[in-house]
């Protein structure tokens, strides 16, 4: 089981690379906030109807929870407009290692205090020897952005991929 919830969560992180490029393409065409709008108009949409389809009933409903739990949703909204514009100036690639190493860093923070209600796992070198080998990967994949300004170099115009599959198919296939 384990070993399923691994691979989803490389599908997972592999489909937000994707969404980054996406968005930050449409984000120069568009503007980033209609960008990100898209992003949680469709997600809202998509949700709703799992929501309807398949979520079993919950005992306990939104209104019920401590108000802070609420507060998740707003996370979104800052990494969605934040990567539009990052991957416009850095690139998908670059901007989705500063993600990794933020997630990281929150993440040992979270465990380590036992902050938003989790169990507290305490900061040990076991932890600190990934967690500092992250940070110097992402400090050496960044590092040439910085020395230099980053020459990004666009296809133009935008090559057409003609294909009968549609687009759901691909990303079932590709992830598979």
């Amino acid at each position: 089981m384990s070993s399923i919830m691994i691979l989803l969560a490389l599908v997972g992180g592999a489909m937000l690379s994707m969404q980054a490029a996406i968005n930050g393409r449409l984000g120069s065409q568009v503007g980033v906030f209609r960008s990100a709008f898209l992003t949680f108009a469709m997600g809202a949409l998509i949700t709703a109807l799992l929501i309807f389809y398949f979520a079993p009933h919950q005992s306990t409903t939104l209104l019920d929870v401590p108000k802070w739990q609420l507060l998740g949703a707003f996370c979104g909204v800052p990494y969605i407009v934040i990567m539009v514009v990052a991957v416009q100036r850095i690139g998908t690639a670059t901007a989705t290692v500063a993600v990794i190493f933020g997630q990281l860093a929150m993440s040992l923070l979270i465990d380590n205090f036992g902050w938003l209600g989790n169990d507290a796992i305490a900061f040990s070198a076991g932890r600190l020897g990934p967690s500092s080998v992250w940070g110097w990967r992402c400090s050496l994949f960044t590092a040439p952005a910085r020395r230099q300004k980053l020459k990004i170099r666009r296809v133009s115009p935008p090559v057409q991929v003609s294909c009968r599959a549609s687009p759901t198919a691909v990303i079932l296939f590709v992830t598979l």
